[in-house]
């Protein structure tokens, strides 16, 4: 039976280009057809915010079709190819892994006899030429995406083909909606990663930041910036992470022992 780790792609292993390069781009097009300037970024960013709070949350992470039906309300009569913009923009300094124990810690999983799967909310065909070229592709036996399975995090079924031959140890991310409250429904533990994480928080163990005081700023933060309302009212069970790790290679910490060699 396989023992799966399963992972977050954007904000927790890589850095895609679409925030600083794609939608810049798309809103250049956008300002030279309509011959003036256009905030068409935030356009986009708002119709994806739309979209997962009435939780479409496939749909929101479907960019050529928000960008084309976008597009088309303006009255443009042009195309955009996203794909191409994706492969074009995947070159350094463009896109990056998030911290430099990334493929070591990878590497280090897979010798100690884990299977690695990206659990991503982002569509295949934008996130493998990204993952290709970081070379996290090595390193990944699955890579489990709205497009290919028909849901999206936090649901639980986007885990059904790794579950029906192994079981999972542990899912690591950066959002509470998604990925802790994922991580929950599995019951499994959930491993949050925050690099800006408090220097008073650094010298505790993973398991003792989930549980100190210093954290609840840092969730309520999160919380905000994903406009989670019920969690300012209270911050509830479904979105607290089991360990809180920094940078990835202090999720070696977070494993049972009895996990940690096969």
């Amino acid at each position: 039976m396989k023992r799966w780790i399963t992972f977050d792609l954007d904000g927790t292993l890589m850095q895609n280009p679409f925030s600083g390069w794609i939608f810049p781009e798309l809103e250049e097009i956008v300002s030279a057809e309509l011959k003036s300037s256009h905030a068409f970024k935030r356009q986009l960013m708002d119709e994806h915010e739309r979209l997962l709070s009435e939780e479409q949350i496939v749909a929101a992470y479907d960019w050529d079709e928000i960008c084309g039906r976008l597009i088309r309300e303006l009255g443009i009569n042009r195309t955009v190819d996203i794909l191409e913009m994706v492969n074009r923009h995947s070159v350094a300094p463009k896109i990056f892994l998030l911290d430099d124990t990334v493929l070591p810690t990878l590497e280090r999983l897979k010798k100690n006899g884990y299977s690695l799967a990206a659990v991503t909310n982002g569509f295949y065909k934008y996130q493998y030429p990204v993952m290709k070229k970081l070379g996290l592709t090595d390193w990944l036996d699955e890579i489990v995406t709205p497009d290919r399975v028909g849901c999206s995090k936090p649901d639980v079924r986007m885990a059904d083909g790794l579950l029906r031959d192994g079981k999972i140890a542990a899912h690591v991310g950066d959002r509470l909606d998604h990925d802790m409250i994922f991580a929950r429904g599995l019951e499994v533990p959930g491993v949050l990663i925050h690099r800006g994480l408090p220097p008073s928080m650094m010298s505790l163990s993973p398991k003792e930041r989930a549980c100190c005081p210093e954290l609840e700023p840092v969730l309520h933060e999160l919380a905000a910036n994903e406009k989670q309302r019920e969690v300012f009212a209270s911050l509830t069970e479904k979105f607290r992470p089991a360990y809180v790790i920094g940078e990835l290679q202090e999720l070696l910490e977070c494993l049972d022992s009895s996990e940690d060699t096969p």
